[in-house]
């Protein structure tokens, strides 16, 4: 009789455990989709939730599906974070080093900031508290420490809905690559994150940017440069004739820039660059007139005769809580482009991370 019940034993507390696991991992993709959920209920003045969520215990891993969120009092319908699917997982290849951290993959991810449903905001202060709820939401999505983020096939948009017509202003087709975010591996002095990313801005331009980091730091360092090529200026169109009154007929432009903070003291530059590009004028024959004149001497001034492109460097140095635009190397840098050296279209790897001390 005890053999019996011994051998019951045996087979019913395997059995109870083995239905117990598997009843968990049945109901844990419920439980998790409801937690999700719950927290982005929880957003003040936004809402959201995903469509599903899958789990992978052998990858230590989930995926969410169709995650988005949005302002509650949103004049539009247009979701303000749309992530098609996020594979969050252990980074196995970390645990050499003995720390467990995580990694994402962000697949089809799109961010689009439609004015309208954010201007009513006004205060600076409330900006940047909601901007800290949703993402420290977001943050609090992954239980542990993120140390390897890549993004597939992104998109960022500013879209304003209300102009005749639409501005709708973007970045598609984005890759990104940011690794050893929570520095597992570092070298001497070296900035040990590095972070690669590329895109198509409107106009078919290609972006890029490039540099290294050190974001465990309160105030990151960086160390980057940045690069907007041979996009169509017509594409600009929608944009400039409602901020300015300005059409373009034709013509290229592109953006360099290089940013350095060493702690938390900041030093780069912007270098907008308008290659062979051409104005229509406003409407009105007088004011066509008047500013096409203006134009056509602002041109000859400006303009590099040699390589046909309108180009400035504005310079940027301070801390971090006064970051400012030096206005008369602005000024001599638009008649050094005209006369002494046309800009290339490239960052000039003028700015280093040490240039960024105080």
């Amino acid at each position: 009789m005890k053999k019996n019940l011994a051998k019951k034993k045996r087979i019913w507390i395997p059995a109870t455990i083995l239905i117990i696991i598997i009843s968990l991992r049945i109901a844990l993709p419920f439980i998790l989709k409801s937690y999700v959920n719950k927290t982005l209920a929880n957003i003040p003045n936004y809402y959201g939730q995903v469509a599903d969520i899958d789990i992978s215990l052998i990858r230590g891993a989930y995926v969410i599906k169709g995650l988005y969120l949005n302002k509650v009092d949103a004049k539009s319908q247009i979701p303000f974070l749309d992530f098609k699917q996020t594979d969050i997982s252990i980074q196995w290849k970390s645990l050499i080093n003995g720390e467990i951290v995580s990694e994402i993959v962000m697949n089809e991810p799109s961010f689009t900031y439609v004015f309208e449903d954010h201007k009513s905001t006004n205060n600076q202060n409330t900006q940047e508290a909601e901007v800290e709820d949703w993402s420290k939401a977001l943050t609090n999505l992954v239980p542990i420490d993120i140390n390897r983020l890549k993004i597939n096939n992104g998109k960022l948009a500013f879209v304003e809905v209300t102009t005749d017509p639409t501005i709708d202003l973007q970045l598609n087709t984005i890759s990104l690559e940011a690794s050893n975010l929570r520095n597992i591996v570092r070298e001497g002095d070296k900035l040990p994150s590095n972070l690669n990313a590329s895109a198509v801005s409107i106009g078919n331009g290609t972006v890029t940017l490039n540099g290294n980091m050190d974001i465990i730091k309160s105030i990151p360092d960086i160390d980057i440069s940045f690069s907007l090529k041979n996009a169509d200026v017509t594409a600009l169109n929608d944009f400039t004739k409602h901020y300015a009154g300005i059409d373009f007929s034709g013509g290229k432009f592109g953006v360099a820039s290089e940013i350095a903070i060493n702690d938390a003291y900041l030093k780069g530059y912007i270098k907008p660059i308008l290659d062979d590009a051409k104005l229509i004028g406003k409407e009105d024959k007088f004011l066509n007139s008047l500013w096409e004149g203006f134009v056509g001497f602002f041109k000859f001034v400006v303009k590099n005769q040699k390589e046909n492109t309108i180009a400035t460097k504005v310079p940027i140095e301070g801390d971090l809580s006064n970051v400012k635009t030096k206005i008369f190397p602005t000024i001599t840098n638009i008649f050094k482009n005209a006369w002494i050296k046309a800009y290339e279209n490239i960052s000039d790897e003028s700015i280093e991370f040490k240039d960024a001390s105080k």
